[in-house]
């Protein structure tokens, strides 16, 4: 049987174009001498080429699921290596999913997620009142969850014998009204003390500055590099410095590149505010917990997702049984899963 001049047209226009002009075969069918019966078959013809086109033109992308997808997330650089086992354990389990986390300083993390480039965040803070503000104008709801406890771990080189501060020692070394190790120790032979951090827009020297109440600049002996890894770097080849980083480099005794960075420096071991009983606390598990090393901090999954996609199950994940797990092991305390201490004496 012949098909009509119309539908031949109707056939080549199709496939020639993939259908990119649809509104032309409609006119073709509407212009012609049909009957109702016959239009509403070619239009339903038409509606099945359309479809046909669109999933010709290559494969069709996954629908994003909690479990599935392609996300890019921002991470302070100061969690990649809790980060960094997090994402590859989950996208280990959920084989359609893919997280490609981006590690920044702070204030890059947070401009990416206020621009909209990423939906997912890990930070040590939530946002700002006028940040929530801004976001909830433009009808995005901002979901942050506790994560885990971190650390700021204070760190000098193998060399320097001082290996106690006191609370009081650190806010003086923070403010500039301490300088010089000599000052500390009336024994010591070192030099100006050279304090290290990460990078000017970082969060752990934004801990200390808002720990201590200081607004303006920080003295002529801070300096920032690029990373946690080159402050441990840094103050390796230093005996004069002392470094700032998240205690997340050096807490995993499983991970053979912790255990290599905290063999190049010392950690220190800082007495509480008020306390005058000689104890002082190392930035060890179980002193994160019961709060007895005075610098911790809390770390924070922030999402703007409007559907549950994949950023959002990787946060449920996280904070569930096995992220949090995956914490534990890391040296750092879980903050949504009950743990228990317990005490080791030796006789």
């Amino acid at each position: 049987m012949k098909l009509p001049d119309f539908f031949q047209k109707f056939i080549i226009i199709a496939f020639r174009n993939s259908i990119p002009k649809s509104e032309n075969i409609v006119k073709i069918i509407s212009q012609n001498k049909l009957n109702s019966g016959i239009k509403l078959l070619s239009l339903g013809l038409l509606l099945t080429l359309i479809i046909a086109g669109c999933n010709s033109g290559g494969q069709k992308p996954l629908d994003e699921t909690p479990t599935r997808g392609n996300i890019k997330i921002a991470v302070d650089e100061s969690f990649q290596p809790l980060i960094d086992t997090e994402v590859y354990t989950f996208t280990s389990l959920y084989q359609n999913a893919t997280i490609r986390p981006e590690y920044k300083p702070e204030v890059d993390v947070v401009n990416d997620f206020m621009r909209d480039s990423v939906k997912v965040i890990v930070t040590s803070r939530t946002l700002s009142e006028e940040q929530i503000a801004y976001l909830k104008e433009q009808l995005i709801v901002v979901r942050s969850v506790k994560f885990a406890y971190d650390a700021l771990a204070l760190i000098t080189n193998k060399e320097n014998p001082d290996t106690l501060l006191t609370y009081n020692n650190v806010r003086d070394i923070i403010q500039g009204k301490v300088r010089e190790w000599k000052e500390l120790d009336s024994k010591s032979k070192l030099g100006n003390i050279s304090v290290i951090f990460d990078n000017t827009k970082s969060g752990n020297i934004r801990y200390f500055k808002e720990r201590f109440e200081i607004a303006d600049t920080l003295g002529d002996n801070f300096f920032a590099v690029n990373s946690n890894a080159e402050v441990i770097e840094f103050v390796s080849r230093n005996p004069d410095a002392m470094g700032i980083i998240s205690v997340n480099w050096v807490s995993d005794k499983d991970d053979p590149q912790s255990n290599l960075f905290l063999s190049r420096v010392n950690v220190l071991a800082i007495a509480q505010e008020f306390a005058n009983d000689g104890s002082y606390y190392r930035p060890h598990q179980g002193f994160i917990a019961d709060k007895s090393y005075p610098f911790i901090r809390e770390v924070y999954m922030t999402s703007r997702e409007t559907f549950a996609g994949l950023g959002s199950g990787f946060i449920q994940w996280a904070t569930a049984e096995q992220g949090q797990r995956i914490v534990l092991k890391s040296g750092l305390v879980p903050a949504t899963m009950p743990i228990r201490l317990v005490q080791v004496r030796t006789e």
